[in-house]
């Protein structure tokens, strides 16, 4: 590990693979698919020597839409899928609780954005967080990290009046964010 790392934290509905549409999950392997441009995004952040960590709450698991198997399963085909195209992600990280559990883990909390430097033995000199939610971006707040809001996904810019936070950078996709991210925080 570098005595310094560049971190990408990426939700993964939204940025990565296509958004399933509010109050839906993905719920097999099946049903992810990726956002045309996503695997390129990764591999050129790859190449650029940035860490990538999915942190993501998948709480369909807790309210048994879904099995912790089928979320493994739909993990394996997507690092599968990425290796395939040369790309790789550094860490998986999942919130499967429930609002109501009132976990450290849940987003906007950063219990999972700690616990992925902590895994990795990371020492973060600069770190983003590319998000399709408001709720990403609070998370990158809240960790005191960079925060892009990409549209490809639940937030559209229509909405942008009623955001009670910001963003750093606001793009279509996670390929736009790529070539920022590596402008902005290589």
């Amino acid at each position: 590990m570098n005595s310094a790392d560049k971190i990408v934290f990426l939700d993964r509905d939204g940025v990565i693979n296509k958004y399933p549409g509010d109050g839906d999950y993905v719920k097999s392997r099946k049903e992810f698919e990726f956002i045309p441009g996503s695997i390129a995004a990764i591999r050129k952040l790859n190449e650029q020597g940035f860490k990538l960590f999915v942190i993501s709450n998948q709480a369909g698991v807790a309210k048994k839409l879904y099995s912790q198997k089928d979320l493994d399963l739909i993990d394996q085909r997507m690092q599968g899928s990425l290796k395939k195209q040369k790309a790789h992600l550094d860490g998986i990280f999942y919130c499967t609780h429930v609002n109501e559990d009132n976990c450290d883990c849940r987003k906007p909390k950063t219990g999972l954005l700690e616990k992925a430097v902590a895994s990795s033995g990371a020492q973060v000199a600069s770190s983003v967080f590319v998000g399709d939610s408001i709720l990403d971006i609070r998370t990158a707040r809240n960790f005191g990290c960079g925060a892009i809001l990409v549209l490809s996904g639940k937030e559209k810019i229509a909405n942008r009046s009623h955001w009670e936070i910001e963003p750093d950078f606001i793009c279509d996709n996670l390929l736009v964010a790529t070539y920022y991210i590596c402008q902005h925080y290589g």
